[in-house]
């Protein structure tokens, strides 16, 4: 078991949460906007997040993942020392800090890229990409290259060269020692060389016992990469798009299927602590994924008592809104103002509930790593049973506008009665292998089985 079975993630992007500059020109002195996060720290940790995961820090041209230096912190960010400061001060918050680790591809401001383009083939370093000399790039350069799925500003690393593999964990070292973090998210890892990852592992792990590694994966069988040998976790993609469209459609079986699927009895995927998520840097926000803005609050529900490590993107705590276009993603990752957002009713109504909700995961092993196993499900309401060694829940949801009542069958031999414990409320009587609850619009129940009179 890692420290992060039992984590609930506070997702920032520095570069656009701090307003930083679109492009880095490599001349300016740094600016220690990283400084700011500090200001926000007690207001995640009141959030009941216990770790942070920060986007891209390291030098690069200008999102952040066309690095051109993993050694230095993005000027626009500040400075090695303004990032041990702050690793600093979240760990003295009692915060876990994970890192994004690019390695699938570099910018091309990268130094040895650079050098690429100045000696052709005579650079020591044509190896650490994949060159063609017979063909110009599309920038116009007297060779071409692989880029990442297309897009030729992200140069792909050729990750099975010693060299470049030493120049990474020689980097992966430095962020160890030197910002004491406790893990990374590994960037593209569905197109990194899985010998590769199981390479990185090994050697993060011999650093520092207990490192975590989560992986960016979108498609594919987890497994592939969350195993003993190579990563933690991975991104729960499928989960994600589940959440809301099971909402928008009016269709719980959506989401009842795919949990069914991962983590029921016969689930792939039920001996697994996948990192879910409603929203991240590089999709739509939740509140504008979803078509009535009410249902953010039984999407958090499920997000927090569903098997899984609950990741909240910064600002999403609010409900604010962001849409990416044909040509611009900048409305996802779009300046943080904490003070304003507090001021705002609507949005802290949100955030109160999502505390609610974090509380109740801490609280409750059953929600953070017991069994998952599915009791009812209907177009609008949805219920399943967490079972961990002392404690059994029953999680009820209500996607409709109005009251309902449900009737839930319960497993052979339980009696009792159901003890809510996310709202005050008259316990449930349980009559022979049922129960009728009653579920309040658009919110959610959590119940424990208690056996007394």
């Amino acid at each position: 078991m890692t420290w992060a079975e039992d984590a609930i993630f506070y997702h920032v992007y520095p570069l656009g949460a701090l307003g930083a500059p679109a492009r880095n020109d490599f001349v300016f002195p740094p600016v220690p906007r990283l400084d700011r996060m500090q200001g926000w720290l007690d207001s995640v940790v009141e959030l009941g997040a216990t770790a942070v995961y920060l986007g891209p820090v390291f030098e690069s041209t200008s999102h952040g993942y066309d690095t051109a230096d993993y050694f230095t912190v993005d000027r626009r960010l500040g400075t090695n020392e303004t990032l041990t400061a702050l690793s600093r001060a979240m760990h003295a918050k009692g915060l876990r800090v994970v890192l994004d680790a690019v390695f699938n591809h570099v910018g091309r401001d990268f130094w040895a890229f650079r050098d690429l383009q100045a000696r052709g083939a005579e650079s020591a370093y044509r190896d650490w990409f994949f060159p063609d000399f017979e063909r110009q790039s599309p920038y116009g350069d007297p060779f071409s290259y692989r880029g990442w799925q297309g897009h030729y500003e992200l140069v792909r690393l050729n990750t099975n060269n010693p060299a470049v593999r030493e120049h990474l964990f020689a980097a992966v070292r430095h962020w160890i020692e030197d910002f004491e973090i406790d893990g990374l998210r590994i960037d593209a890892a569905s197109d990194l060389d899985v010998d590769f990852q199981r390479e990185l592992a090994a050697f993060c792990r011999s650093l520092r016992p207990g490192f975590w590694l989560v992986g960016e994966v979108i498609h594919g069988d987890y497994r592939k990469w969350a195993n003993p040998q190579v990563l933690d976790s991975v991104t729960n993609y499928q989960l994600s798009k589940a959440l809301y469209s099971s909402l928008n459609d009016s269709n719980y079986f959506e989401v009842a299927y795919t949990l069914n699927r991962q983590s029921g009895p016969e689930g792939v995927y039920r001996d697994l602590s996948l990192y879910t998520f409603a929203d991240n840097h590089d999709v739509d926000r939740i509140a504008s994924q979803l078509r009535e803005p009410a249902h953010l609050y039984p999407l958090y529900g499920l997000l927090f008592t569903s098997p899984g490590i609950p990741s909240i993107y910064y600002g999403s705590e609010f409900g604010i809104p962001g849409r990416r276009t044909p040509n611009d993603d900048s409305a996802l990752r779009a300046p943080f103002d904490l003070a304003a957002l507090m001021q705002s009713t609507e949005g802290t109504s949100l955030r109160r509930a999502i505390i609610r909700l974090a509380l109740l995961r801490k609280d409750h092993a059953a929600l953070r790593t017991g069994s998952y196993q599915q009791l009812l499900v209907a177009q609008q309401q949805f219920a399943f049973l967490r079972t961990a060694a002392d404690e059994q829940l029953v999680v009820c949801l209500n996607a409709d506008s109005r009251e309902a009542e449900v009737t839930v069958r319960l497993p052979a031999g339980v009696s009792g009665r159901l003890v809510d414990l996310l709202d005050e409320g008259h316990p449930v009587a349980i009559e022979p292998g049922e129960a009728r609850i009653r579920l309040h619009p658009r919110w959610i129940r959590v119940l424990r089985i208690d056996a007394g009179d």
